[in-house]
């Protein structure tokens, strides 16, 4: 499959293996499991971060395996979800980083372009967000009160 936007294809990356349970050597306390994760997100985690440190620190190598439920889903559940999605989030910041490059480096063509195209997956993802209900109908991204709305 080709890029977004490039015209060639991207590099095939690793895969993992299928399983229908874990590993006999893994933690699956489900309870434990949970209580890890509500205690990494109130130490301000992002759900990738939390399972990356649950598979180096806690064994758990797939959290959706052992538990039944994704990061995200325990965190909907015990009441922790975000204003704003974590992907359309970690979108906003890398244009918020460029926007002030940009603000010092007036002449840097290819960052511009990088913009352009880094907003126009923000503009896609807010549509994706609002016509699935994550986001209010009307949310729209604007990068003048991105950083504000960031720091909610």
């Amino acid at each position: 499959m080709a890029r977004m936007h490039a015209r060639r294809r991207g590099k095939s990356g690793s895969v993992r293996p299928q399983r229908a349970d874990p590993p006999a050597w893994s933690t699956t306390d489900v309870a434990e499991i949970e209580k890890l994760i509500i205690e990494l997100h109130r130490k301000e985690r992002s759900s990738a971060e939390i399972g990356t440190i649950l598979r180096d620190q806690y064994a758990v190598p797939d959290v959706k395996l052992a538990t039944g439920k994704r990061v995200g889903e325990i965190l909907d559940a015990n009441g922790f979800t975000p204003e704003i999605p974590e992907d359309l989030r970690n979108l906003i910041v890398k244009a918020l980083g460029m926007r002030k490059h940009l603000a010092e480096n007036r002449n840097d063509v290819h960052n511009k372009r990088q913009l352009q195209l880094t907003e126009s997956k923000v503009r896609r993802l807010v549509k994706y967000y609002v016509g699935s209900k994550r986001l209010p109908k009307g949310w729209v991204y604007k990068p003048e009160t991105a950083e504000i709305l960031l720091s909610r």
